[in-house]
């Protein structure tokens, strides 16, 4: 698909957009993250890899705060996500201060999540509505301008039962986008489509990486789709980054012994 796609986000001037800092994320006695360092630049594009159960997904969970670090603290823009600081003390964030943050961030999931009531455009304008106090005209024009981009733009009333696995991805993308996130988190969203839906889905995430400055930050076992729209690629394996790179560096000649077997499994 070659639609071409505005920027929806704010303009990014490069600077460091998310951070974790000494992150630790246990289930019971496992340690899913440990100690965990890293950082995104704005306007980059960043993919994690690495075996089913080494903390990826667990990293964009903690960013939209389905699950909180036992220790460490993550930044999303300069704010701190999951505390705030109060009297020069850091202490656990309270609600509010967690969904202004988190307000800077969308995502789009394996399983679409789709509310199945409601038509395609109002699944698209709910959250702009109800969310940022957007008037619904604003956000019926601009819902109808995203699933133009990506490909749906005579699907808006038709219920989501009514779509492809593929079509009904699309619109999440376009639900995502619709808040005007800083940065967009993508957990293997190929992952629940059949083979012949997956490149339409993967095509419109190019579009997006190749046409706008939206920081992205992607989960997937799609090597192909994060050689394309790679800024830089880390290695995960038990909770911990083991490598990271530009991804002829990660794919083509990785200095781990551990990378190099997980590409070999995988491609």
């Amino acid at each position: 698909m070659a639609t071409e796609i505005t920027t929806p986000n704010p303009a990014v001037d490069g600077g460091e957009l998310i951070r974790f800092d000494n992150v630790t994320k246990r289930f019971g006695t496992n340690t899913v993250l440990d100690n965990l360092d890293f950082t995104v630049a704005s306007g980059k594009h960043v993919t994690l890899i690495g075996p089913s159960g080494s903390g990826k997904t667990t990293i964009l969970r903690l960013l939209m705060t389905l699950l909180r670090p036992e220790e460490g603290t993550i930044t999303v823009d300069g704010d701190y996500l999951t505390h705030e600081s109060k009297n020069g003390k850091l202490i656990p964030a309270g609600e509010k201060h967690t969904r202004e943050v988190r307000k800077k961030i969308g995502m789009v999931f394996q399983q679409f999540n789709l509310f199945p009531n409601m038509r395609v455009l109002r699944n698209v304008t709910e959250a702009p509505v109800h969310v940022l106090g957007m008037g619904k005209e604003e956000a019926e024009e601009r819902a109808r301008g995203l699933l133009d981009l990506v490909g749906l733009g005579d699907k808006c009333d038709a219920y989501p039962t009514q779509l492809s696995g593929g079509q009904q991805q699309r619109v999440a993308i376009a639900r995502a986008l619709a808040m005007r996130p800083q940065v967009l988190l993508l957990d293997e969203v190929t992952s629940a489509l059949d083979p012949e839906l997956v490149a339409g889905v993967l095509d419109v995430l190019r579009d997006l990486a190749h046409t706008t400055d939206i920081t992205m930050l992607c989960v997937t076992h799609e090597m192909n789709f994060a050689r394309d729209i790679s800024d830089d690629v880390l290695m995960f394996d038990a909770g911990r980054v083991i490598e990271s790179g530009p991804p002829e560096k990660i794919f083509s000649d990785p200095e781990h012994e551990r990378t190099r077997e997980f590409l070999s499994a995988v491609l």
